[in-house]
Formats: C-alpha cells, structure tokens, sequence
C-alpha cells in the first residue's frame, strides 16, 4: 500500500502479487475532522465494461478504515477529495456556457445555417409570445398517462415558455425577453404548494429542467431579477420540487430516471449545492433503477426501453444526453463514463431507427418490472431533436467519429 498527496488531494494505490487477499488501508493520514468523498477503483470482472474495472464512491473521514479485496495480480487504487476545496460550480453552467451563447450570437448574426433557420423557429413559435400568460395552479397533478392533468401540461409549457424568453433575452439583449422570464418564474415559486400523482416524478423531472435552464440564464446574464424573488423561486426548488425526485423511481421505465438526473444535476448547479449536484451524479454512474446509464444501455448499445418504443427511447436518452452536458461544464466526464457507455446508446438507436439491423436481447428491468422480449418498431424512423448535442461532444470536442 502506497499513499501519497497532490495538493488538498490524497491518492492510495494498493498492487497484490500472486495470492487473492483482504488489506485494511487506514485512513489516518487524513486531517482529523475533515470529510472526504473517497473514490475507488478497483479490478471487478463482473462488471460490464471493457477495462472490467468497477468504481465506487463514498463519504470517508479520518478515523475510518477501507477494506481493499485483491484478486491475484490485481490492485485497487482511491482518490481522495476534500469536500471543503471542491472548485466553485461554474456559471451559467447547465446547457448553454457564455462562450456558447457568443458563438450563437454570432452565428445568427452572419445568417449562418442551421443557426438562422433555428432562431426563426424560436421566435415565430406560440411560446415565444411575449403576451402569453402563465397558468400555474398551487396543486399541480399529472396521473397516469397524463390523466387526471390538472396544471401539468401548463408547468410543462409555461416552462418552455420561461427558457425561450431567457434564451432571447441572451442572444438579442431586448428586457422585455428577460422580464418575460421573470414574470413566468414568479408565477411558479409564488403559487405552486405541492406536484403530485402517478406521474409526479417523471413531470417534474420532464418540466423542472426548462425552469432551471431559465433561471440559471437570468441570474448570471441579467441583473433585473430582485434576490428576494431568487430566493423564493429557491424554496420553489427546495422545498415543493426536489423531494418529488430525491429518491427517483428505480422501477419506472428508465426515461423516468434519466428525466430526474438532468433536472437534479441543474438544481445543484443553480442552487450552488454540490452535495444535491453529487447525489445525481451518482445515480447517474452507480444507481440502481433503470435511468442509470449502466442499466440503461446494455454493453453494445440496446436501451432498457428498446422493446417498448422508440419514442421513449429516444426521450429516455436525449434527458441522459442533457445530464451529461451539464455535468461536463462542471468538470465532470459522464458522457465517457464505463467506454463512452451513451455513445453506444445513440449509435445504437439512430442505427435501427436509420432501418439497419441491430442485435438485441430481452431485457428485464430493475426488479423484473418490465420485460420486452423483441425490439420494438413502434415510432421507427421518427427521430427526436436529441442528437446534434452528443454528436458534437463526442465528434467535435473528442475527435471520434
């Protein structure tokens, strides 16, 4: 066992030689009273990936002790990372960076395609009237299927409503965009108490992102929103939408779970809490419901919801796709997690939906909740606007092709 420090970091590697062995590695060396999240790899041959390498991740303080098993030949090695000196969240830091927003601008600005025609659909669309009104209700329910609806579809459009004002208030500089935004925001965190029913969960994974995207824009973009209404659209976050999804839905058919992990992720960004940040993190990397990216896209790419329809597939991985761009901002590599793990998915799913041939196996869900034995042609062909952003992150900022 070997343990040395970079910084505020601590970094233990632990080599085994012929013998399959258990090693207790004592964490002493930590300062006492500080906590650390302890990240741990370690050889794993059940484990469904290429390096067979399993990763694990845990609170640690000084006074614990890790139990390091080896296999023969094998190793295990731990960083260690003071949650006190974690670098700052960046901002705006969900889907659109500034740099991004500048490029765009641009774009728009020379007429460039696709950027031009885009920009046209935005502005001409029904939700970027700026004599729209907003619709919240203090009890929003959305059962089964959409049915009972009462305020769900409202939250949804009024949503996506608030993310077009922002995002038109960014790339044309005109208040009335951004005071559009606002207005839509404090509809929400003033009114809504409580959302609920079957489909609770999924809604406000679904609506929640569009919310968040808006109000990251305006509080780092703009300086017309007062802070006592930042913090009421705050206690919105905290205190009626994050306990929906804190303990996501592991049995629900994994678009579900996807849909919770992105809109987690954006609530710790926008609420600068790293801890709520890390938690979806997690769930993304090592959950055990279907939404998990492990759990759902198998090793060459099929998704959990490959034999339902391509619909649902389709949204399941677009949600785990914007998960993994907010996530990359903020310095953390989900969309290369387990051998590119969501590229496979993609490629998988535009292959068949594309009219190729792909191999499949049944699958069963978390628990045995669902089972779809073929590949589903439901939706065939019908592709959603979920691609362009992992192309480019895969294609252009990492060279694959």
């Amino acid at each position: 066992i070997r343990d040395s420090r970079k910084g505020s970091d601590w970094y233990v590697g632990c080599l085994n030689a012929g013998e399959p062995r258990s090693l207790q590695v004592r964490l002493g060396f930590l300062p006492a009273g500080a906590v650390y999240d302890a990240h741990i790899y370690r050889d794993d041959p059940t484990v469904d990936t290429r390096t067979k390498v399993g990763i694990e991740r845990r609170k640690v303080e000084s006074t614990m002790t890790l139990e390091a098993a080896l296999g023969p030949r094998g190793g295990m090695a731990i960083r260690l990372v003071d949650r006190q000196v974690a670098p700052p969240l960046v901002h705006p830091g969900l889907l659109h960076s500034r740099e991004e927003i500048a490029l765009v601008k641009a774009k728009i600005a020379a007429g460039e395609s696709p950027w031009a025609e885009a920009w046209k659909k935005l502005r001409e669309h029904e939700l970027s009237r700026l004599d729209r009104k907003p619709k919240p209700r203090a009890a929003i329910v959305r059962g089964a299927y959409n049915n009972p609806n009462i305020g769900a579809n409202s939250l949804m459009e009024d949503g996506a409503s608030a993310y077009a004002h922002a995002l038109q208030w960014c790339l044309t500089g005109r208040q009335e965009h951004a005071e559009k935004a606002r207005e839509i925001l404090n509809a929400y965190a003033s009114t809504v108490k409580s959302v609920g029913g079957h489909d609770g969960r999924l809604l406000v994974g679904m609506a929640g992102i569009k919310y968040l995207n808006a109000a990251e824009l305006l509080r780092h973009t703009w300086d017309g929103w007062p802070t006592t209404e930042q913090e009421r659209f705050e206690t919105l976050l905290r205190d009626v939408l994050y306990p929906v999804i804190e303990d996501f839905y592991p049995t629900a058919n994994g678009n579900w779970d996807a849909a919770m992990i992105q809109t987690m992720l954006a609530m710790g960004v926008f609420l600068d809490d790293r801890e709520m940040f890390q938690r979806a993190v997690d769930y993304y990397l090592h959950g055990e419901g279907n939404g998990a990216v492990r759990k759902y896209i198998n090793e060459f790419g099929e998704c959990q919801e490959s034999g339902r329809d391509q619909a649902h597939t389709q949204m399941g991985l677009g949600y785990l796709g914007c998960a993994a761009e907010i996530a990359w901002k903020q310095g953390v590599d989900l969309y290369g997690a387990y051998d590119n793990r969501l590229a496979l998915g993609y490629e998988y799913t535009a292959k068949y939906n594309l009219g190729h041939k792909v191999p499949y196996e049944p699958y069963h869900s978390h628990d045995g909740r669902y089972h779809y034995p073929g590949i589903s042609e439901k939706g065939r062909g019908r592709f959603s606007s979920i691609y362009e952003r992992v192309y480019h992150h895969f294609h252009d900022r990492m060279g694959l092709e």
